[in-house]
């Protein structure tokens, strides 16, 4: 018997773009061996999306004016692989295929009352050994603020409140695909053990999807490091131009004070040079008033000399 399958995963952030090149098909490369490539144009999406998971979640953050603290630590994102096994679609055939991944999304756009509009992107896999659609949403709930005010609210923990609330989304999808007349099987109702795990990987390739997000997370987090080197090293660069900037502009400014002040002292030189030859000339000026007294009067220079700086002296005085 075949089983209705839905599991869910939570995403920060920084995790978002590595799940979006995997459901995207972004990737060049898959460690996946079951992915065809050449089968990768049967894929398709329910929900399309035109941009990265990132830049949607902050258009519909603005858009939907969505309350809810986020931080780096914070899940902001939910991703849900449903699927069964590759008999059941098979058996089913095409049509009936993608009925069964239509009455799932309706199923999920109507859960918790969530709202078609904050499911970001649903995209069916046909490239690989079993279909399986990853459909991924904004965990947002409807509640009222502190001041009664309704809201909207990314909040992960309380649209998956408690520890029954996988078990309530498993036994309600079931109950929705059966209604909807596929012959599926619930199995086993305790938490995390209603497929055993081996038939979860063995249907959604489980763990080379986790595999290759792993791998693809290293690369990231080296183009992330050589990115901020080389961000470093453009901040280095430009914090040194601005230096040497800053230095010129100094230089300039000491060099035209420097400028300034030789020109000073060749005025200084040169009017010190003319004071010279005009103190020779009173000097000599000077000698020759006294020679002429001396002739004139027979009065001695030396005498004549000790009157004038005594008069001089009593004129300061």
């Amino acid at each position: 018997m075949s089983y209705a399958i839905i599991r869910n995963e939570n995403y920060k952030m920084g995790q978002l773009s590595l799940i979006y090149r995997h459901n995207e098909r972004k990737n060049t490369n898959y460690s996946n061996k079951e992915i065809n490539k050449n089968s990768s144009i049967k894929n398709y999406s329910i929900k399309s999306i035109n941009t990265s998971y990132q830049k949607a979640f902050n258009i519909l953050k603005e858009k939907y004016n969505l309350k809810g603290q986020i931080k780096k630590v914070s899940n902001i994102m939910c991703e849900l692989i449903i699927t069964s096994d590759k008999d059941f679609f098979e058996k089913i055939g095409p049509e009936e295929t993608k009925r069964y991944f239509q009455t799932a999304y309706n199923f999920i756009a109507n859960y918790q009352n969530l709202g078609e509009k904050f499911i970001v992107s649903a995209k069916v896999h046909m490239d690989e050994s079993t279909p399986h659609m990853h459909l991924v949403f904004v965990p947002v709930v409807h509640t009222k603020d502190k001041n009664g005010n309704e809201i909207n609210k990314i909040a992960c923990s309380e649209f998956w409140k408690g520890r029954e609330s996988y078990r309530i989304l498993q036994d309600n999808f079931y109950k929705c695909v059966i209604e909807n007349g596929f012959d599926l099987e619930r199995g086993n109702t305790k938490e995390n053990t209603h497929i055993p795990i081996e038939t979860l990987k063995k249907v959604t390739n489980y763990e080379n999807i986790k595999y290759e997000i792993e791998n693809n997370e290293k690369t990231d987090k080296l183009d992330i490091t050589k990115n901020e080197l080389e961000t470093q090293n453009l901040s280095l660069v430009v914090a040194q131009n601005m230096q040497l900037v800053e230095y010129n502009k100094k230089l300039k400014v000491n060099l035209a004070k420097a400028y300034i002040a030789i020109q000073r002292v060749a005025t200084l030189q040169t009017e010190n040079a003319s004071l010279k030859q005009e103190n020779s000339k009173l000097k000599s000026y000077i000698q020759h008033t006294f020679e002429v007294v001396k002739t004139l009067f027979d009065f001695p220079i030396d005498r004549l000399k000790r009157v004038v700086d005594n008069f001089i002296k009593n004129k300061i005085k």
